[in-house]
């Protein structure tokens, strides 16, 4: 394997030419965003079958050839838990590079748990320990040693030989178009997009307020995201939870009532102070049946029902041995007990996971398949 660290033009120029025929490419990101609200991209790695480079974009004034080479729609882009890498490249384009393919997904259909970690998925299937240590170093400082180095192209070294193990795995049985929709969904940019007046649900303890004061932290939340996204700064430089939390329950209607609030000073008062109070007001006034809310739990199950869903997981786990699919993968107990408790609108129904264990559930549940015991094994009997 050659490897390469990529700090100029001409060497990027160079690259993006020796990696233009391939079929693949393996990709991994490095960055940082304790200080912004966009992660700061700082290193991209990637790697076929002969060569392995770590790209450094802080480095280079242009790296738009690049980017330009992972945008091709006749190579496969090669990840493992692809969406935080995703959601940096549309920052960047505006849109996803496809066709993508996620290694962690696609280790699930072979065995593997749902969200295998990738040192865990290196170890299990090729035999190689990777070192830890570099997950949270500071990526933007320079130089970048050796160890660092060493460990941002061993994530993409060994990912293209998962890919192809895995790949080849899935064809053996028939299951690569199962994830289809999975890609699919990982390819839309709507999956990247946070809309502003959905932002109050990511507010720790907003549990505690009641009617309308939901609606004005709705407000408020909106306006930080849109304060952050514009400067560029996390959410808690813009205003704390705590304070905004305040600011809902007690929804002052003049900047006195703002600076009575702890941790609301004198700055943010005179420079957001006006846009606050008209978002408070805006809160207020709205109807109650505008108020927004949250996405009720189901009811709890009954006893009988939650011996019901015990019952589809012994038949999950018996679906999940006979197809040598981690169950796990295919449904947890909270999505059986969604369907004991009448949900069909679940993942459960569709795509991969109901040809393969779903529609079977269903009809456990439905009566129309009878779990019996025979000779010391279980099987899933159809009702005549």
């Amino acid at each position: 394997m050659q490897e390469r660290y990529i700090h100029t033009a001409d060497e990027l120029t160079d690259l993006c030419r020796d990696l233009s025929a391939s079929p693949w490419l393996a990709l991994d990101t490095e960055f940082i965003r304790e200080k912004s609200y966009f992660p700061r991209l700082c290193l991209v790695q990637v790697a076929n079958e002969s060569i392995a480079a770590a790209v450094d974009v802080l480095a280079l004034e242009d790296w738009s050839p690049f980017l330009d080479l992972l945008y091709r729609d006749d190579i496969v882009k090669v990840f493992h838990a692809a969406r935080q890498d995703l959601e940096i490249l549309h920052q960047l384009r505006g849109g996803l590079p496809t066709p993508l393919f996620d290694t962690q997904p696609a280790a699930a259909l072979l065995g593997h748990g749902e969200q295998v970690g990738y040192g865990e998925l290196v170890e299990k299937e090729l035999g190689v320990v990777l070192e830890k240590g570099h997950g949270r170093t500071d990526w933007a400082t320079r130089p970048l040693s050796q160890n660092q180095l060493r460990y941002a192209l061993d994530d993409v070294i060994y990912l293209g030989r998962l890919f192809t193990r895995v790949r080849d795995g899935l064809m053996e049985l028939g299951r690569v178009d199962w994830l289809d929709e999975e890609f699919a969904a990982l390819a839309d940019p709507a999956t990247y997009v946070v809309a502003p007046m959905e932002a109050w649900r990511k507010v720790k303890g907003r549990n505690r307020l009641r009617g309308a004061q939901m609606a004005v932290l709705q407000q408020l939340a909106a306006w930080r995201e849109e304060q952050a996204r514009e400067r560029d700064r996390p959410r808690k430089w813009i205003l704390k939870d705590e304070v905004m939390l305040d600011m809902a329950r007690r929804m002052p209607e003049q900047a006195s009532g703002l600076t009575a609030i702890r941790g609301f000073d004198a700055g943010m008062l005179s420079r957001h102070g006006e846009a606050l109070l008209e978002r408070i007001r805006r809160g207020r006034s709205l109807p109650s049946e505008e108020w927004p809310r949250e996405k009720q739990p189901p009811p709890r199950l009954s006893e009988n029902q939650q011996a019901q869903a015990d019952l589809l997981a012994a038949a999950l786990r018996l679906i999940g041995e006979q197809r040598a699919i981690n169950g796990a993968a295919i449904a947890s107990r909270k999505d059986l007990e969604r369907l004991v408790g009448g949900e069909r609108d679940i993942p459960l129904l569709k795509g991969w996971r109901k040809g393969v264990a779903g529609a079977l559930l269903l009809e456990v549940l439905e009566g129309r398949r009878d779990p019996r015991i025979r000779e010391g094994v279980l099987d899933l009997h159809r009702v005549e």
